[in-house]
């Protein structure tokens, strides 16, 4: 018998069909995630959608990839399955949601019958409560829908996709097993979602403009300021624009690094506080007497341990949905609308524009006379390693903190996980950063700096690479531990040692031996040669870079932000 529901449809379609084109049309094409029992026949969908499934080596590395894929592609997809799936998934979202990235995390979970009926199931927790895992995901996703009812399923589809584009952070979609082949409305799909962000009410940002350009004016040393929110809501295009027409200053902090084009003559560094870099951007900031702010996450790491010596008297904030100028706050003023204005507004011939730092050149100045590769000699080195439009993906330990100190050329694009910091999040996130540029149609290298110790937590997702012939440039920096963890406590303590394993070794045993290249790196005369070689540089296949450094050796400012973080740790009061 005919649903009657289903015969006053006008273009009928399945839910997962509807889901994953709407996926398609906005802009994902590979889909990561692991398969389970009540996602088998979701993922049937994916190829009559124009979608790929990757298939990770587990739904952490999944969560991971998507993460990285994201970061290039503007928004990613991530499948598991109920219970266990998710739960494995659950570290990778909730950094994704710190970070304010746009994953949308898809569980297949048991059909609404068997919800209804506290059925005893496999993956559960054997109370009856079908619930309880999304509950854990509400406090990691912007929204939550359980797709339970067929009419309301388009609309909450729909809601959530918009809601993870404009807030840029995950999503969580319960989508069970007799859901996915249920009918809805299909005509919906003739209708682009409307992905546009809320206008400011003109009055109240005009204000805003006003008192932004009053204190502008006034001004005698203002500079730009750009931090990690500017990239996540999208207002890059403005940043550049400001920097042109104002002809100020303009720094980044950690979490902003690649956000400026840093051959702009423009750029004079990264401001962390005793951490900046080069040295003259700490003062050349805080003597400032106006920091235009943009997008500002101000965290331990993305500080050097909170050491920014600015004044709020001082500072103009902008964010994705309010503004703060010195100690008045201007809620739902968002910072888009107003950067435009202000662009638009600003009157340069009335500015007072300071010169930014020159260019440094410190290759030659840390080269040491010796062989061995130090921290401060291979982070600008990489600096002249890299070419226009780059991807570097650095993890959260060393090679996070030395980046620092290396100047991009332009269009470089740098993934990090300053905020959430979980060990081993950059071999996934290099995968999907990969991933995503190939599916873009772009030759984009992609280069990937991971600690020994980070390494060791996911390497599994290089066969994932491998699987999908992907191109990174993979260096391992193997000095034997963890050693962030050493610099802020127990720098000879076990429990901060690992098994010293043979890492490129690991590409051979993932089936990438004929398909691979792998060097080993212990000398700077053996790097140079390997950072010029036309072949290496081409990045025609995955490169696996074996790179020994002295154990105890460490970026200057991990070393400084490090013993802030000891500081911090061992507070009482």
């Amino acid at each position: 018998m005919t649903d009657i529901r289903v015969q006053s449809l006008k273009q009928p379609v399945d839910v997962a069909e509807y889901l994953f084109r709407r996926l398609y049309e906005l802009g994902v094409r590979s889909v990561h995630g692991v398969p389970g029992d009540y996602n088998l026949v979701a993922l049937d969908y994916l190829p009559q959608c124009g979608l790929k499934w990757v298939g990770s080596v587990n739904e952490l590395n999944a969560a991971y990839a998507a993460d990285g894929y994201a970061r290039i592609n503007k928004m990613a997809a991530l499948i598991t399955t109920f219970g266990v799936g998710e739960l494995s998934a659950i570290n990778g979202v909730a950094g994704a949601y710190s970070e304010q990235i746009p994953v949308v995390h898809i569980v297949g979970c048991p059909s609404t019958i068997s919800q209804r009926d506290g059925m005893l199931l496999h993956h559960t927790l054997g109370n009856g409560d079908f619930n309880v895992f999304a509950n854990m995901s509400a406090g990691i996703s912007c929204d939550v829908a359980k797709l339970n009812n067929p009419s309301e399923v388009a609309a909450q589809i729909d809601h959530a996709l918009h809601q993870c584009w404009v807030r840029s952070r995950p999503v969580y979609i319960m989508l069970p097993t007799d859901t996915v082949q249920a009918k809805i409305e299909g005509s919906r799909l003739r209708t682009p979602l409307d992905l546009s962000e809320c206008q400011n009410e003109p009055e109240r940002e005009d204000y805003v403009v006003d008192v932004v350009l009053k204190y502008l004016v006034s001004a005698k040393r203002p500079v730009i300021l750009v931090d990690a929110c500017a990239i996540r809501h999208r207002v890059l295009d403005e940043v550049h624009g400001l920097v042109d027409k104002t002809n100020l200053p303009v720094f980044v902090t950690p979490m902003g690094k690649g956000a400026v084009n840093e051959q702009h003559p423009n750029y004079g560094g990264v401001y962390a506080g005793v951490g900046s870099y080069p040295p003259k951007v700490k003062e050349l900031v805080e003597s400032s007497d106006l920091i235009l702010s943009i997008g500002a996450l101000k965290s331990d790491f993305n500080t050097a341990g909170f050491s920014y010596r600015t004044s709020q008297l001082h500072t103009i904030d902008f964010h994705s949905d309010h503004c703060i100028a010195r100690y008045s706050t201007y809620p739902g003023v968002r910072m888009k609308g107003v950067l435009r204005k202000v662009i638009d507004r600003v009157d340069a011939s009335k500015l007072a524009a300071q010169p930014s730092p020159s260019a440094w050149k410190d290759v030659e100045v840390k080269a040491d006379g010796s062989e061995t590769i130090t921290q401060a000699w291979l982070w600008p080195r990489i600096g002249e390693f890299l070419v226009e439009n780059d991807i570097v993906v650095t993890e959260t330990g060393t090679s996070n903190f030395g980046i620092w100190d290396t100047k991009f050329p332009k269009g470089v694009t740098a993934l990090s996980q300053v905020l959430w910091g979980s060990i081993g999040w950059s071999v996934g996130a290099c995968q999907g950063a990969a991933l995503a540029t190939r599916d873009a149609g772009r030759h984009r290298r992609t280069i990937l700096f991971v600690g020994d110790g980070s390494f060791q937590l996911t390497a599994q997702e290089v066969s994932t690479m491998i699987r999908h012939g992907l191109t990174p440039i993979i260096f391992v920096l193997c000095n034997d531990g963890y050693t962030i963890e050493r610099f802020i406590h127990g720098m000879e303590a076990e429990y901060n040692d690992i098994w010293k394993w043979n890492y490129k070794n690991v590409v051979d045993v993932f089936g990438g031996q004929e398909t691979c290249r792998k060097i080993t790196v212990k000398t700077k005369d053996e790097l140079n040669r390997l950072l010029t070689d036309a072949d290496f540089n081409r990045a025609a296949c995955l490169q696996f870079v074996e790179l020994h450094m002295p154990k105890q050796d460490a970026p200057r400012a991990l070393v400084t932000t490090a013993q802030a973080s000891a500081n911090v740790n061992a507070r009482t009061k």
